[in-house]
């Protein structure tokens, strides 16, 4: 669960170009790599992949360092990944080595470029780490940069016990009317689970007060919304 505490983050304030490079992500919060680096791709992608869930030319907004471009481009999807982080996307082309991926440095929030591409739209742990207007340009976006009828698959930290804390975490009808407003229809939202790696975060929960699951092999078991949506 999340309790009340005297630390107070500014999470508009994250660099995550300086987090790749071993830095500071947050003043004061003690995360110096990226606590969602797991070196692999994140469960709820592989199971949007899984349902079917993913078509076409694909758009990963906010891909880090890749794994999950990596992993869909792997079962033969077209893929375009985009990050506002440079550091991320030199990591990410190393990382993917060869793999067919178009990678690009690009703001989520405006993806000037990219309009009408997309037949799918993911979205592993991007809109949460924005601000409240911010989601609103987001969204609006990832509508501009997908075709009629597109699907987007997302996964959000959920706004529940034992969840991060707000504003890091997202209520359900905050993500909902957010998309709502911006064109895409909800066709389903359910709660998952977003891995990460708990050593990097432990100060940090600490200081929030946040307790959360750890699996045996150290990952946070961290609550999230898992939505599917449609291109309205």
């Amino acid at each position: 669960m999340t309790k009340s505490t005297d630390q107070d983050y500014d999470f508009a304030t994250a660099d995550f170009n300086a987090v790749y490079r071993g830095g500071d992500l947050l003043g004061g919060a003690g995360i110096t790599k990226a606590p969602w680096d797991i070196g692999e791709p994140q469960p709820g992608v592989i199971e949007f992949e899984r349902l079917g869930r993913i078509r076409g030319d694909v758009l990963d907004a906010g891909c880090g360092l890749g794994d999950n471009s990596i992993f869909l481009a792997s079962r033969g999807y077209r893929v375009t990944a985009v990050d506002a982080s440079s550091t991320a996307i030199e990591q990410a082309i190393e990382r993917a080595g060869g793999a067919d991926i178009e990678f690009a440095v690009a703001d989520a929030t405006s993806l000037t470029g990219f309009e009408g591409r997309f037949d799918t739209v993911l979205d592993s742990a991007l809109f949460h780490t924005l601000s409240a207007d911010s989601r609103l340009e987001y969204a609006a976006a990832l509508h501009r940069a997908a075709r009629p009828g597109a699907w987007l698959d997302m996964l959000c930290f959920a706004a529940v016990p034992g969840g991060m804390p707000e504003p890091l975490s997202v209520p359900e009808r905050s993500v909902r009317q957010v998309l709502d407003e911006t064109g895409w229809a909800v066709t389903e939202l359910r709660r998952a689970v977003y891995w990460g790696v708990a050593e990097v975060t432990r100060e940090f929960l600490a200081k929030t007060g946040t307790r959360v699951e750890i699996d045996a092999r150290g990952r946070t078991q961290l609550p999230v919304w898992s939505v599917l949506a449609e291109r309205a």
